[in-house]
């Protein structure tokens, strides 16, 4: 699960509300995580 900042911490409420920027930062954090993890995966296969 990403989390990103929410305006006055607000969350799972209509009043909730993350800019363009902060939404793009979490995706950068996830594919990064899927990145990291496919390499690690291919480095395992490559060793066996």
């Amino acid at each position: 699960m990403i989390f990103v900042p929410c305006n006055d911490g607000i969350s799972h409420n209509e009043a909730e509300y993350s800019s363009k920027q902060q939404c793009a930062a979490g995706d950068q954090v996830l594919l990064q995580a899927v990145l990291d993890y496919d390499r690690r995966f291919a480095e395992r296969l490559g060793s066996e």
